[in-house]
């Protein structure tokens, strides 16, 4: 099977069912960016030698083709309804903030990003999930988005931020301090 079909070159593409659109359409910049997320999150993910938090990088990148899925999925679609997300994913990700949260020293200062290389590249990612959530809010001023969608990535850039955090705290790397 070849890797590349052509059908792109006049620069549209498909959403799932085929509907075609330009490429510069709003719905493909924001299935690219939480692509673009998704690979920061595995970048993030070679750095990382901890099972639990490996398992739980795997679980995000799971979800985020999920959520890639989704987006590209029009509600016209006759399988639209097995392409949506669920809140599932949501309440885990809640779950996991509160629990690493609890091995944290307490925020008395806001914090620069940096650390250890995992935590500086959670930091990139938890910044590319809240530029993933704007560009989703705007495709939501023009078509119909599966409302879990912003709750999931609002809820994930907290994850990573609460992650990118428990990196450093584990390997004894200071959190940069903002001094005003």
């Amino acid at each position: 099977m070849k890797i590349y079909t052509k059908f792109g070159d006049s620069g549209e593409t498909a959403l799932y069912g085929g509907t075609r659109l330009g490429k510069d359409a709003l719905q493909f910049e924001a299935i690219g960016t939480v692509d673009e997320l998704n690979a920061h999150i595995g970048y993030a993910g070679t750095l990382i030698d901890d099972p639990d938090l490996s398992e739980l990088i795997a679980r995000i990148q799971n979800h985020l083709f999920a959520v890639g899925s989704d987006l590209a999925t029009p509600t016209t679609h006759s399988k639209a309804s097995e392409m949506r997300i669920s809140g599932d994913f949501t309440t885990e990700m809640e779950t996991a903030i509160d629990t690493l949260s609890e091995e944290l020293p307490p925020l008395r200062n806001f914090i620069l990003p940096g650390g250890c290389p995992a935590g500086a590249i959670l930091h990139i990612a938890r910044v590319v999930c809240r530029r993933s959530e704007r560009c989703v809010v705007r495709l939501a001023h023009e078509t119909e988005v599966n409302t879990e969608i912003l709750r999931s990535l609002n809820r994930l850039s907290d994850l990573l931020f609460v992650l990118a955090r428990t990196v450093n705290c584990r390997a004894n790397a200071p959190e940069p301090i903002w001094e005003s």
